[in-house]
């Protein structure tokens, strides 16, 4: 069994982002939807520094970025960007703290990972940094050590809770694949090797600090077996992309301890189906797996398939209730 069998998580949560610009609003939302396991949610919709590259540039360390027309861009110095992303996670972290008083158990809180922020943000002369092993390396131990801090910080305000950290990887596929196209978007970066991949992102789950660790992913193909050997305790998917190739890998993942975060409720407006029909199709995988219908309670968490930022608040309140009532018939009834 794997090392991260030792982790168990709540039954449902969120990925990140919600819509509006609130955060108290948003912290409410979160906390009454999830009891046992609320996130710090993401505003995007106020502007950029609340987007996910500029929330996640404001915690490095050493390293700063700037908004330019082509995106986030590393610059010099702390400039206005800069500020307005960090002001905006303290505002964010004084809402979560205030709704939190007194809470014991698992909390969330989620970054960009260190190739997707190396895929989305640019050197000086307009290139990902991707097209810099070097500028990979110095982003990853700048990322490491501002994680560090954030989790510090959350602790502090959030002495009772285990932090779950999520890093958000949408671009690792194309990363691997040498899909990441260049500046000029005629080219694509050179695919960087599994290897590298495998040891950056396990240098940067170990800023947890020996703590969870899950990544999330809402793109195909998501690398089941590469995040295992990384350190991740959990893997966060939508799983309406999965298909029968991923079978074996996910089979693999769950004998070997590794979570599964389904995403399984759509994350933007449309009629829902009852809380069992959500999660109809996880029952199949397992079925199909072959494994024990009484796993499925310990190795499944139901979250939305994506954030729920392009969703109205309205459906957003629902569709977080309906993880957790998914979640609840997924434990009843697993078979």
């Amino acid at each position: 069994m794997s090392e991260n069998s030792q982790f168990r998580f709540p039954g449902a949560t969120g990925v990140g982002s919600l819509p509006g610009t609130d955060a108290r609003e948003a912290a409410k939302t979160v906390t009454g939807s999830f009891e046992d396991f609320p996130f710090l949610a993401e505003l995007p919709a106020r502007g950029p520094g609340a987007d996910m590259i500029g929330r996640t540039a404001g915690m490095l360390v050493e390293l700063y970025a700037r908004v330019e027309p082509s995106g986030w861009r590393i610059g010099d110095r702390p400039g206005r960007d800069t500020r307005r992303a960090r002001s905006w996670l303290v505002e964010d972290l004084d809402a979560l703290e205030e709704f939190t008083q007194g809470y014991e158990g698992d909390l969330k809180v989620q970054a960009v990972g260190p190739w997707t922020l190396a895929a989305a943000l640019e050197l000086r002369n307009g290139e990902a940094a991707l097209s810099d092993a070097g500028a990979c390396r110095d982003l990853a131990a700048s990322l490491a050590e501002g994680l560090r801090l954030h989790l510090a910080e959350v602790r502090r305000r959030v002495p009772g809770a285990r932090l779950v950290l999520q890093l958000d990887e949408p671009s690792l596929t194309a990363v691997l694949r040498g899909q990441v196209r260049t500046a000029s978007g005629y080219r694509t970066h050179r695919a960087v090797d599994r290897q590298v991949v495998e040891a950056t992102l396990r240098d940067v789950v170990a800023a947890a600090g020996g703590g969870p660790v899950t990544v999330h992913s809402c793109a195909p193909d998501v690398p089941f077996a590469l995040l295992r050997r990384a350190g991740a305790a959990a893997v966060s998917f939508d799983f309406a992309l999965l298909t029968e190739r991923d079978d074996e890998l996910i089979g693999e993942a769950v004998e070997a301890g590794t979570r599964l975060f389904a995403g399984v409720v759509p994350g933007t407006d449309g009629p829902l189906s009852d809380p069992a029909g959500s999660v109809m199709g996880v029952r199949t995988l397992w079925r199909r797996l072959g494994l024990h219908p009484g796993l499925l309670a310990e190795a499944v968490t139901v979250t939305p398939a994506c954030g729920l930022a392009g969703a109205s608040p309205a459906y957003a309140r629902r569709a977080l209730a309906h993880c957790v009532r998914a979640a609840r018939s997924l434990a009843d009834n697993p078979e």
